[in-house]
């Protein structure tokens, strides 16, 4: 009793002789003299696609990490904005009222005003400096610039 086909006289299939057979690429045949010319520009685009494909999966990493982090920054500063400015609304009345009693009201609005009007000057500047100091994504950057002295075939020099 047999449990495949019976292959007890029949040769194994072999493709037939007009098929060319296709030869691998040439980073995993070993020998690029054997390739032809079309072959060798298939393997160059095939490692060019993946180059460039992992340079946008690079890069979408970087900026995803850098969007989650200033956004959450951006959120729990847009917080503490609010409920401070609804601190200092509140200080300010008093002390607005409190000058009232020695110079009067409209010379003690003024004074809190200017008060104020300098607070947000200096933290205005200090924003733009922070914003400034924002972390750029530098690893995508340097692969970015290797990339035209890799096709040249440049790259093993730079190092």
């Amino acid at each position: 009793m047999s449990l495949g086909p019976d292959t007890s006289g029949v040769p194994p299939q072999q493709p037939p002789a007009w098929e060319p057979t296709r030869a691998p690429a040439a980073g995993r045949h070993g020998d690029p003299d054997d390739l032809s010319l079309g072959e060798l520009f298939a393997e160059v685009s095939r490692d060019l696609s993946t180059l460039v494909r992992q340079e946008v999966e690079l890069a979408k990493a970087e900026a995803m990490q850098s969007a989650k982090k200033a956004g959450k920054g951006a959120g729990m500063l847009a917080g503490a904005g609010y409920a401070g400015g609804m601190t200092l609304l509140f200080v300010s009345i008093a002390v607005w009222w409190a000058l009232g009693e020695l110079v009067g009201r409209g010379w003690s609005a003024l004074i809190v005003a200017v008060v104020w009007g300098i607070v947000a000057a200096v933290l205005a500047s200090r924003g733009r400096t922070e914003l400034k100091e924002t972390p750029t994504m530098q690893e995508t950057t340097d692969s970015l610039k290797k990339i035209p002295e890799a096709l040249r075939g440049r790259e093993e020099q730079n190092r």
